[in-house]
């Protein structure tokens, strides 16, 4: 277990729950406090719920009904599931969440990858040195720096806003894989894989103003999928648009990232109400707009 199916990563996001460990699955959710109640509810781990045993989700979630008045999970694209068997692990709530941009590395980047992607990734590897990070954790605070960077000119809200300390652990979690590119002696961008199986998911990005200038993401992410190939790899994920409300054909980040993509998967949103009659006490809950789930939560990652 690597990446987004390791206790270090759940560990990694311990400010936004506690983590718990689902024993038969493998995976990890995060227990939260319910505000104005005594209860708690959970979420999976941003941006997506990983585990190595699918089949066995079923019974984990089988002895959380004690504990737990909802989970809300995203599922993992790549997992040993289909919309069939997660509803019978979700029976409330299954929905196509997001469209998720895959790369298969068995074709290679030039019978694929956008004209206008390929272009920029020359330009950039004219002017940039672009390397893989044998310790990244050496390097946190480049990294600190950039993203806060990304936070500011994007303004990142919600799961992805990390704390300096949550990035850094990221950093040691195994199955990492960092890139950076720098210009004479001064890093201008990083993006950061987690690498499980034959699978490599694209985790964050982060440049500095120069880095945006001298289109250091597409040389990053060039480096990235001739490094991933020569390793292997079956696929790459380049997860999909940012935020909760669904993608725009002007939104920018969907545009790079559909630019390297061979195809899409489905992530399904998936949520489970453990106690109906805890869930509809809870306050704000009968007055939320339909189709929100957990509907007391409408609006946390506004």
């Amino acid at each position: 277990m690597n990446g987004y199916a390791h206790a270090d990563y759940a560990a990694a996001l311990a400010e936004f729950g506690s983590p718990r460990l689902l024993p038969g699955c493998g995976g990890w959710i995060l227990e939260r406090p319910i505000p104005r109640t005594p209860y708690r509810d959970a979420m999976g781990c941003y941006p997506l719920f990983a585990c190595p045993d699918w089949p066995r989700l079923r019974d984990d979630l089988e002895t959380l009904g004690d504990d737990l008045v909802s989970l809300a999970v995203v599922a993992d694209p790549f997992g040993e599931h289909d919309p069939a068997y997660l509803r019978t692990c979700f029976p409330d709530v299954v929905v196509p969440f997001k469209e998720h941009l895959v790369v298969d590395l068995a074709r290679s980047p030039g019978t694929f990858v956008d004209a206008h992607h390929r272009r920029n990734a020359r330009k950039a590897l004219e002017t940039l040195a672009v390397e893989r990070c044998a310790d990244p954790t050496v390097l946190s605070g480049d990294w600190i720096r950039l993203y806060s960077t990304l936070v500011a000119r994007h303004d990142v809200r919600g799961p992805a806003a990390f704390s300096a300390a949550s990035l850094t652990e990221q950093l040691a979690v195994p199955g990492l894989t960092m890139f950076r590119a720098m210009r004479d002696d001064e890093t201008v961008g990083m993006t950061l894989w987690y690498v499980d199986g034959g699978i490599g998911y694209y985790h964050l990005g982060a440049y500095s103003e120069a880095g945006y200038r001298l289109r250091a993401s597409f040389g990053l992410f060039w480096r990235a999928i001739e490094h991933f190939a020569e390793q292997g790899l079956q696929w790459l994920g380049l997860g999909a648009a940012a935020g909760v409300s669904g993608a725009h054909e002007d939104d920018g980040l969907l545009r790079f990232k559909r630019g390297w993509a061979t195809g899409t998967r489905t992530a399904y949103f998936c949520g489970r109400i453990f106690d109906p009659e805890r869930y509809a006490g809870v306050p704000g809950t009968r007055h939320a707009a339909s189709g929100y789930f957990p509907a007391y939560r409408q609006g946390e990652f506004a």
